[in-house]
């Protein structure tokens, strides 16, 4: 099956489903909408379980072959959805994914959702396979250069239509976060006056901007504030805002944070790995503020928060989401907080 476009996937996957799905890339909300319109059309198809599994610490790809395998107790199709947090499923993952789809489940459809992987990856027998069993899904990053064309699609979807200059004062505002983005542009559906947002609507709903925000929240987390961040996080609770749209925003910078990390102890310059990472030049102090505190090992402490405030804010983990949301702000603020390996995670059946 060809490759499929980001833009393409729900009006591919409403036609039939393959009964793989990969999906990679390190931009959160595309990766998400992709995942979402997936799942959609699956539970229109009747695979209405779902499991959830993630390669972290306690992870065994042997998962895979078993939940494959076993029966529904009410023989329901299924989906089981493998989160690769590291895009690297190593030897076993490689070995697991690539006999599965050498002979896939027809009650079952596979989903693996990871952030980008290498060109050498993709040449690998497991994506070979996925590739020949099922379809992938690459989410590229938007830059600044496609990021004036990506609103204007956005706002033509959600019903309105922008001027230029308007446009521009929306990628002034969120730089590239396209949540941010997105949420701006539900805002104007409830603000505006008609359809048609002109510069001075768009500077109006900016400036009439909540007093605490998802990127206040995370620029003061990055800064090292984690006074103010634990405020802002607070505040945005008060106001009702969707824990998992905060975690997008949190593990987004995280993710990014922990490639640049990487890519400097291989030798690549900051400069270089902050641009391929999608960090606007504006951002690089932060950025750069954030990676002389933060070790490794702390970076890889947040990923796996972040998937477990996943889990527990969609009923799949026991733990108040906005307890997790708030250990991860303070540890990517530098603040010590309670290790992991001393917090008890225990899963709902």
């Amino acid at each position: 099956m060809p490759k499929i476009r980001p833009e393409q996937v729900a009006a591919t996957v409403k036609k039939s489903l393959a009964p793989v799905y990969f999906v990679f890339g390190d931009e959160p909300l595309i990766v998400q909408e992709s995942c979402d319109a997936i799942r959609t059309a699956a539970r229109e198809q009747a695979f209405i379980e779902r499991e959830l599994y993630h390669t972290d610490a306690g992870f065994s790809w042997d998962e895979l072959y078993n939940s494959a395998n076993a029966m529904s107790l009410f023989a329901d199709k299924k989906i089981i959805e493998i989160r690769v947090h590291n895009g690297k499923p190593g030897d076993a993952g490689g070995k697991a994914i690539a006999e599965y789809c050498a002979s896939p489940n027809e009650e079952t459809l596979l989903l693996i959702v990871s952030p980008k992987i290498d060109a050498r990856s993709q040449k690998s027998k497991w994506f070979t396979a996925i590739e020949n069993c099922g379809a992938t899904i690459q989410v590229w990053p938007i830059g600044p250069q496609q990021m004036a064309r990506w609103v204007d699609q956005r706002m033509k979807r959600a019903g309105l239509n922008a001027d230029s200059e308007a446009i521009d004062i929306l990628c002034a505002k969120t730089e590239g976060n396209l949540l941010a983005a997105v949420q701006e542009i539900e805002k104007l559906k409830l603000v505006a006056e008609g359809t048609l947002i002109d510069a001075h609507t768009m500077t109006t709903a900016v400036t009439d901007s909540a007093r605490f925000d998802v990127f206040g929240l995370v620029d003061k987390a990055m800064h090292g504030d984690s006074r103010a961040a634990a405020h802002s996080l607070q505040g945005l609770r008060g106001e009702g805002s969707e824990p998992l749209s905060l975690l997008w925003a949190l593990a987004r910078e995280i993710r990014a944070l922990n490639s640049i990390r990487e890519a400097i102890d291989s030798g690549e310059h900051f400069d270089r790995a902050a641009q391929r990472n999608g960090v606007w030049e504006k951002r690089k102090p932060l950025f750069k503020g954030a990676l002389s505190r933060l070790k490794t090992r702390q970076l890889h402490d947040l990923i796996r928060k972040a998937a477990l405030a996943d889990r527990a804010a969609k009923g799949m983990a026991n733990g108040d989401v906005w307890n997790i949301l708030l250990d991860i702000v303070l540890g990517l603020a530098g603040t010590r907080v309670l290790s992991a390996k001393n917090q008890k995670l225990e899963f709902r059946s």
